[in-house]
């Protein structure tokens, strides 16, 4: 009798794959990491195929005797594994809780579960953005709301009878601002200003050319633009903006106060749409620029939400993303409380 899988959890990320394979129990029975998913530069079957090799290689690690892995894309009868290579040490495999970047909209994440349900991985598929990872990642139920600001920015809120909150955030066409990119670009906008008298003056003109050993915001504008320096090394200047306002420069203050009031009126509102606002609910923030907690960041954000949502309890998310795919995944099987219990103290 092989071992039952209960809950196939995926985080999917632009730059990396993480599978965590969950026992009925909670048990983490294996766990894999793979690729970027990245459906809107590959295509989608060739995105899910990078999904495809981390299930291989964590099938082929669940405890037990196997036999050949072959392609985990290859499971024909769904909710059964034995018809994927020979994999002795598999019995059935349950829900498949995807949680993927790029599945920005309703309508891109009903696609992307349509394109998962084909390859037949489990007997029932959820596909959600990946923000929502990080949201359940950070509470004991699905309720609260989280801010996500890594290369771009984002915000999800939900709610245990399933309501949700949340915004497209596909960049300025859906009025967003903020997120490690942005900030870069907008850091150059005023740098460059500053150089040629456009602009009001700002120690932005002469760190951010000098990040990368050069002399001037013009010589940095050429590198950019002729490839001399890829324009995917734009966000190395956003740690430098930050060191820019912590001593003191207005332009780079400034930015890093709009972010924080962007943030602010992200979780606002999603407080607001799920009828938190006057409870006591959790505010967590994720991704790499809120993540590395900026003092003057993070500080200000507690200020504003503060002001805005005086109940509102404010933390930065430490546990994996994963963890909270797979906690999505227990709450669709009705799992026990102790199962989510012993599946979150393996992440502790």
């Amino acid at each position: 009798m092989g071992v039952n899988v209960s809950v196939v959890a995926i985080d999917a990320g632009n730059s990396k794959t993480d599978v965590a394979l969950i026992g009925e129990d909670g048990t983490v029975l294996s766990t894999a990491r793979g690729g970027g998913f990245q459906p809107p530069y590959v295509g989608v079957e060739a995105a899910l195929d990078v999904l495809a090799g981390a299930l291989d290689e964590a099938f082929a690690a669940l405890p037990g005797p196997v036999g050949s892995v072959g392609s985990v894309g290859s499971v024909g009868s769904v909710g059964s594994v034995g018809s994927v290579g020979s994999v002795g040490s598999v019995g059935s495999v349950g829900h498949v809780s995807a949680c993927l970047a790029n599945a920005d909209l309703p309508v891109e994440e009903a696609e992307l579960a349509e394109a998962l349900e084909a390859r037949g991985w489990g007997t029932s598929v959820q596909v959600r953005n990946d923000t929502f990872a990080i949201l359940r990642a950070g509470v004991d139920e699905p309720r609260g709301v989280a801010v996500v600001c890594g290369a771009g920015i984002n915000c999800v809120g939900m709610v245990p009878d399933g309501r949700t909150a949340r915004f497209p955030a596909i960049g300025r066409i859906s009025g967003d601002w903020g997120g490690g990119a942005g900030l870069a670009e907008e850091a150059l906008w005023f740098a460059a200003r500053a150089e040629d008298g456009r602009g009001e003056p700002t120690e932005l003109a002469r760190v951010l050319p000098g990040h990368f050993g050069l002399d001037s915001m013009y010589a940095l504008i050429e590198a950019l633009h002729r490839g001399t320096i890829p324009l995917t090394r734009r966000h190395e200047l956003t740690p430098v903006l930050f060191a820019t306002a912590v001593s003191g420069d207005p332009v780079a203050g400034a930015l890093v106060e709009r972010l924080a009031q962007e943030v602010v009126a992200m979780a606002s509102v999603a407080l607001t749409r799920l009828g938190l606002l006057e409870e006591e609910a959790p505010v967590l923030l994720g991704g790499s620029v809120l993540a590395a907690r900026h003092p003057q960041l993070n500080d200000r954000i507690a200020e504003l939400l503060a002001a805005r949502a005086p109940k509102a309890v404010v933390r930065v998310v430490s546990e994996p993303p994963v963890l909270g795919a797979a906690l999505l995944g227990l709450d669709v099987t009705g799992a026990a409380p102790e199962v989510h219990r012993r599946l979150r103290a393996q992440y502790a």
